[in-house]
């Protein structure tokens, strides 16, 4: 009786002592967007809740962000660009929270302990805005369409223009989003279409989507349009979902994405099982988009960017940069230089390219300008000025260099180790070397440290050299 009686009046004493909590840091600390993301948590999900009017182009939202404390936290941020914020609860108790910039400063009622799980609410609305700062000089973020509705598709940023998000690519998280739009829209969008819940006023529907594998936050989307929608079934099963804007050349953008369940097929030849439960593709009919982007899943195509070749790009992409996702920006060849090999590839089997040759006609014609281009830690802004044409060079550099046989089985060895995960373009290249049982710095740096040409040992390996 009187242990019993001592251990209670500790453990009071204990829960009585202020937990000592720091803020969470107000970026995730990438080399090239030090801003970008935020720390001190890890979230687990997304239940983004939104009612959009084309009409006067106002968004409500209510969202749920799930996420796990990595440290004591005092407060937190999320990244939300534009919008007002309503309110906010975390754990169900009303919380303070202020602006500055595109930061979400989250201030608990009672410090949150390491460990524990924290489930922030949002209410948010306000007219969705385009981001003005997207790689290539491309926009980003919430996009209107031609025919009065919206689509959101960008990088580095573009979840911050709809819902709260811990926008780095290291934090990757489930998806669910319920999207209520007057009767005469469909809203699109990633993962499994769900049963649609009641509609939140007279004269909408909503339209419920699960992405269940961990996306990253750029990868997700929403698109809003009266769109024609065909759903189909890859071999095993795997629903695919293509859903056609109004003005998109229809029978152009069809006779490419009839051949997806042979791209998946084929790129699975290659890769590994297809990482994802769900297929298709979104087709936007917006002439300034002229760009596809691999949203998890179902990838987004701006007008005349659902050719083949471009469809093999985006869909290698859901292995490359989607299931297995980069952990900064620097390291973007482990997703746009594989993914455009992967186009090379397809040549080669369905079309009888020869590789070879089409290697030593691309390194006869560049000019210094190529050649200065680096592929891994390009420095900011730069991210897409190689890897398209001068990372598909060096895979076959590559590919020559420890044969064909070591060469696949790496590529789909790396996609079983690093399946859901992040992983960084220094890991890729002592993977590689591990695998091959060669000593690969010299080439590795050769071809993707430097902003020079390879010296001959590195440009012409194995078949090359003839």
């Amino acid at each position: 009786m009187v242990i019993a009686a001592l251990t209670v009046t500790v453990a009071t004493v204990a829960a009585a002592v202020p937990v000592s909590a720091n803020p969470g840091s107000p970026g995730a600390g990438d080399s090239y967007y030090p801003q970008d993301g935020n720390g001190g948590y890890d979230v687990t999900d997304y239940a983004v809740g939104i009612i959009y009017d084309p009409a006067t182009k106002h968004l409500e939202g209510d969202t749920t962000v799930t996420a796990v404390a990595t440290q004591n936290l005092s407060r937190f941020n999320l990244d939300l660009d534009g919008l007002t914020v309503n309110s906010v609860r975390v754990n169900g108790t009303p919380a303070r929270f202020t602006r500055a910039g595109h930061e979400l400063i989250v201030t608990p009622a009672t410090p949150l302990v390491r460990g524990e799980q924290i489930k922030t609410r949002v209410g948010y609305s306000g007219e969705p805005k385009i981001l003005a700062d997207g790689l290539g000089g491309m926009n980003a973020g919430w996009q209107i369409s031609p025919s009065g509705g919206a689509f959101v598709m960008g990088e580095p940023h573009s979840a911050t223009a709809w819902y709260p998000v811990n926008d780095t690519p290291k934090d990757k998280a489930t998806f669910h989003l319920n999207a209520s739009v007057p009767q005469e829209w469909t809203a699109v969008s990633i993962g499994r279409e769900l049963p649609s819940p009641p509609a939140p006023k007279p004269g909408y529907r909503t339209f419920s989507w699960a992405e269940t594998t961990p996306t990253v936050p750029y990868l997700t989307t929403v698109a809003i349009d009266k769109f024609e929608v065909f759903r189909s079934e890859l071999a095993d099963g795997t629903p695919v979902i293509d859903a056609y804007a109004p003005g998109v050349d229809e029978s152009a953008q069809q006779d490419a994405q009839s051949r997806l369940p042979e791209i998946i097929e084929f790129l699975a030849s290659k890769f590994g099982p297809y990482p994802f439960g769900s297929a298709g593709g979104i087709f936007i009919a917006k002439p300034s988009v002229k760009y596809a982007l691999e949203t998890q899943g179902r990838p987004i195509y701006g007008p005349g960017m659902g050719k083949l070749t471009v469809v093999v790009h985006e869909n290698a992409h859901q292995w490359w940069g989607n299931s297995v996702s980069f952990k900064q920006w620097r390291d973007i060849c482990l997703s746009e230089c594989f993914a455009s090999y992967a186009q090379q590839l397809w040549d080669e089997a369905k079309s009888g390219k020869n590789l070879d040759d089409w290697y030593r006609s691309e390194v006869g014609k560049q000019s210094k300008d190529f050649w200065a281009a680096k592929l891994y830690d390009m420095g900011k802004g730069k991210e897409f000025t190689g890897v398209y044409k001068k990372g598909p060079l060096a895979l076959h550099a590559l590919r020559r260099q420890i044969g064909d046989e070591k060469f696949f089985s790496i590529l789909r060895g790396w996609q079983t180790a690093h399946r859901n995960g992040n992983a960084s373009w220094p890991e890729f290249e002592a993977y590689a070397a591990r695998q091959a049982g060669q000593d690969l710095g010299g080439f590795f740096t050769a071809w993707f440290r430097q902003g020079a040409k390879p010296g001959d040992v590195h440009l012409w390996p194995g078949s090359l050299k003839s």
